[in-house]
């Protein structure tokens, strides 16, 4: 067993998180599929669910950007428009500035000529990156007066420089505005342009920057422009690298809310930061839960301006750091969560900047299609292995590899090491028993090269240390003998290792004895979600464990007896660390062929004796078997479980019980904030 850390939460979205799947299936439904594993997945969505538009074309803004004003009603862009794939200045710039609303997918690298232009956007026009492979080079684009419902997501948009660093003769902006309403830039890459990588002037409003990764500039991001104090603005979750000023300057800002976002002024190189947040003329700011590393004057303003600040990291930092006066509460405009702000570098390292799998579903950008491998036993694939099939995968692959395996047994070992992110394994049997990955090492097992054993990790038959990797419709096992290797110091047998980001795990089987899944992290410092959903998990002791933070929705979690035909067990073992997300099990079903009350919802591990981690299992709307304990909690190595987090709700079913000191129930503020969404951190899993 391991450790973990994680937490990142962004606007609620619900008790159950759609993800494609049907939200009526429920508890009780789910009890039909405990007996036997196999048959169609509980979760499959529907044909009307399947021919929907991708979640890129219909997505839209937070913040400001959503806030209904000046007769717009959000910011939706082109979603009511076709979706066109350009390639070239002529396409982009014909459907960019057409009249009638597009989805307009950018599939390649367009150098804009002369350099310096600036597509002139009219309204109702999402502008989106196919993939990582939508640039925009020496160029940007401008959005005039009354421009209004646009989105421009998931590009790189780069190299107008001209060799002057305070350049004041040519304005090649990345996007400029003058006089526009309700836009949303999100998941960009914007660096090294002439002037500014965004400027907001001329009184434009309702407006929403997150997720852009913003790096190598001076004049980097500046609003304003008039004297009127009129535009609104929300700024969350930007990495700011290498920026030397606008970082961004707010002037005469009515409302301006800046949270989550990440300054970094790294030593060494030659950009050095002269200020970082700025507050000017009659601008109100709200800052809140921003991490500022190596900055110079990381936060300022004028007399007339007024700054809030709450709960900021400032690492390293020198010079000016000011705050005063009073704002505004942005929960009387719109709904939103923090990040703490200890998680922003980590957060956004990972996550700011174009994703693969907006705008386009999979490998093959330029034709919309994923790259797909198929793996055969019988030699009718590409692959006879399931390793091979990974071995075949590019390293830094930059979208999705979808690895098709038929129906088969595959007695392997296999690693998805973290440089093949977006991998997915589907099994193309009728049954999620067709095709199984098994294997059987254990931790005390001794590697053949004769180097030691292979300890609990180690001992994994599918181990993923990749982001974005999804699995569906197969099962993943570890037959360890426990019975015929008593001798053996070391039973923990892993069937399935994840130590990644944005894991999927959809309508699969994960079985073992002790030890069967864990959920891990990269390291200490790296974020680790996990979404398991429509799936069967089986094991006796500490058989789901980790530091990930981690959600088992609409699952079965089947109770086994041990290897001697006793009934005693632990269903969950987390090692969270303080302040961040554990487990959760939701909206599931837990029993097996076990004796009445013998096994416990969880216990603490502090691994490695580590009294700082705040392990966590909350078990809520989920049907128990007579098997659980009426005390389900216990401790674990000298931890006592009532020092960490461990609770339930709405639990029913013979082995739910009534609130009491051994038996902590959360009440239904807690409940609020213990959904699927908080885990999940802004992540919407969805299956490619």
């Amino acid at each position: 067993m391991s450790e973990h850390r994680s937490k990142a939460r962004h606007r609620r979205a619900g008790k159950l998180l759609a993800a494609g799947l049907p939200l009526t299936l429920t508890t009780a439904s789910l009890v039909v599929y405990g007996a036997a594993f196999g048959g169609a997945a509980p979760h499959q969505a529907s044909a009307a669910t399947a021919a929907a538009a991708p979640a890129w074309a219909t997505a839209t803004a937070d913040g400001f950007a959503s806030v209904d004003a000046l007769g717009q009603k959000g910011t939706y862009g082109g979603r009511d428009g076709r979706t066109v794939t350009v390639r070239t200045q002529a396409d982009l710039e014909k459907y960019a500035t057409a009249a009638e609303p597009y989805v307009i997918v950018v599939a390649g690298t367009i150098t804009m000529n002369p350099v310096g232009k600036e597509i002139k956007v009219a309204s109702d026009k999402t502008i989106v990156g196919a993939g990582t492979s939508g640039h925009i080079v020496g160029g940007g684009f401008f959005l005039g007066q009354g421009v209004h419902n646009v989105i421009i997501r998931n590009l790189t948009i780069r190299d107008s420089y001209q060799g002057i660093w305070n350049d004041k003769d040519h304005d090649f902006d990345a996007v400029q505005m003058d006089g526009a309403h309700h836009v949303w830039i999100d998941h960009n890459d914007l660096r090294h342009m002439a002037d500014g990588l965004i400027d907001v002037r001329k009184d434009s409003t309702y407006v929403t920057v997150s997720w852009n990764k913003l790096s190598d500039n001076n004049k980097t991001f500046g609003i304003g422009w008039t004297e009127n104090v009129t535009t609104d603005l929300t700024v969350h979750h930007n990495w700011f690298r290498e920026t030397e000023q606008r970082n961004p300057s707010t002037d005469n800002v009515a409302h301006a809310h800046l949270y989550n976002n990440f300054l970094e002024d790294a030593p060494g190189t030659d950009i050095a930061s002269s200020y970082g947040n700025y507050s000017r003329g009659g601008t109100r700011m709200v800052l809140e839960n921003s991490y500022f590393q190596g900055m110079k004057n990381p936060v300022i303003k004028d007399a007339t301006a007024t700054i809030v600040q709450r709960g900021n990291v400032f690492s390293g930092t020198s010079g000016r750091n000011e705050s005063g006066g009073t704002a505004f509460d942005p929960k009387t405009y719109y709904a939103y969560t923090l990040d703490k702000a200890a998680d922003v570098p980590s957060l956004l390292r990972s996550g700011a900047g174009p994703r693969p799998s907006i705008g386009t579903t999979g490998a093959a950008a330029s034709t919309g299609a994923a790259t797909t491998l198929t793996v055969a036993k019988d030699g009718t694939g590409q692959y006879r292995t399931v390793q091979a099939a990974v071995n075949a995968v590019p390293a830094n692959n930059p979208a999705r590899v979808v690895i098709s395996i038929k129906p088969g047994t595959y007695r392997e070992t296999v690693k998805v090491p973290s440089n093949k992110p977006h991998v997915t394994f589907q099994g193309t049997g009728g049954s999620r028993k067709d095709t199984v990955i098994v294997y059987n090492n254990a931790a005390g097992t001794r590697k053949p090269d004769g180097s030691g054993t292979y300890g609990t990790s180690g001992s994994a038959t599918v181990a993923v240390e990749a982001d974005d990797f999804q699995a569906r419709n197969l099962t993943v096992s570890n037959d360890f003998d426990e019975g015929a290797n008593q001798s053996l110091s070391g039973h923990q047998a892993v069937a399935l290792r994840t130590a990644a980001d944005k894991v999927f795990l959809d309508g699969v089987i994960v079985e073992g004895d002790q030890d069967t899944l864990l959920l891990d992290t990269a390291a200490k410092d790296r974020l680790g979600r996990v979404y398991v959903t429509g799936s069967y998990i089986v094991g006796n002791v500490d058989f789901v464990f980790g530091r990930a933070t981690a959600v088992i929705d609409r699952s079965v979690i089947t109770l086994k007896k041990r290897w001697n035909g006793t009934s005693a067990g632990y269903i969950t073992a987390p090692s969270t660390a303080a302040d961040r997300k554990g487990f959760l099990i939701a909206n599931s079903a837990i029993g097996g062929d076990v004796s009445d009350r013998t096994f416990h919802l969880g216990r603490p591990w502090h691994a490695g004796g580590d009294a700082s981690l705040d392990p966590q299992t909350t078990v809520r709307d989920t049907t128990l078997s007579a098997a659980i304990r009426t005390a389900p909690w216990t401790d674990m190595s000298g931890f006592s479980w009532k020092d960490d987090r461990f609770a339930e709700y709405r639990n029913t079913g013979p082995g739910a019980g009534s609130a009491s000191g051994d038996r902590p129930h959360l009440t239904d503020a807690q409940a609020a904030d213990q959904e699927i969404a908080d885990w999940l951190a802004g992540w919407t899993p969805t299956a490619s």
